[in-house]
């Protein structure tokens, strides 16, 4: 449903996403009131996000993808803007997202017109996303909101290792410790 041309993601992350080293970029008193973007045009994510697209759609996807640094200890949301396949709206990608994520447990799409932020995933290992249409024709806005220290990093590491080891996929996910 999605045009492998013209992904364009833009995501808000907590300052951990940024990892934990001292840096002054990451000094309270550097990132407070304020958002700024890094990475731009060479993120480190680029390669793995085009190529888990690209195994997806069985076609090479190149994206457009600029990290925010948000004055938050933990979080992302990004907001990825698609352009639709000619005969589909952001009402099909919607039901085909529900569709897919209707047995999953840790992932959730929302109605039409809710949007997910932040706060309602900390300290979660789930994954809130939304889809809206854009006001420029045969596009899209879908919007995803983690944890990026659970779903993002950890916890999403502990589903796989349970999922390979046969065990219950929400084993040890139920009650993740929140630091920072």
């Amino acid at each position: 449903m999605i045009s492998p041309d013209g992904i364009v993601i833009d995501a808000k992350s907590g300052v951990s996403g940024a990892g934990r080293s001292a840096k002054l970029n990451l000094l309270y008193t550097e990132i407070a009131e304020g958002i700024n973007a890094y990475g731009v045009g060479s993120h480190r994510h680029m390669p793995e996000i085009e190529q888990g697209l690209s195994d997806a759609s069985g076609t090479e996807v190149k994206i457009s993808f600029t990290p925010h640094l948000m004055p938050m200890a933990r979080g992302m949301l990004s907001t990825i803007y698609v352009a639709l396949q000619p005969g589909f709206s952001a009402d099909d990608l919607r039901t085909a997202l529900a569709e897919k994520y209707a047995g999953e447990r840790f992932v959730h799409v929302l109605a039409k017109g809710q949007t997910p932020h932040t706060r309602h995933v900390r300290g979660s290992n789930h994954a809130l996303i939304s889809v809206h249409d854009d006001r420029a024709s045969g596009r899209a806005i879908v919007i995803c909101a983690i944890d990026n220290l659970m779903k993002g990093a950890s916890g999403q590491a502990v589903q796989n290792l349970n999922l390979m080891m046969g065990w219950d996929e929400g084993l040890g996910l139920g009650a993740a410790a929140m630091f920072p």
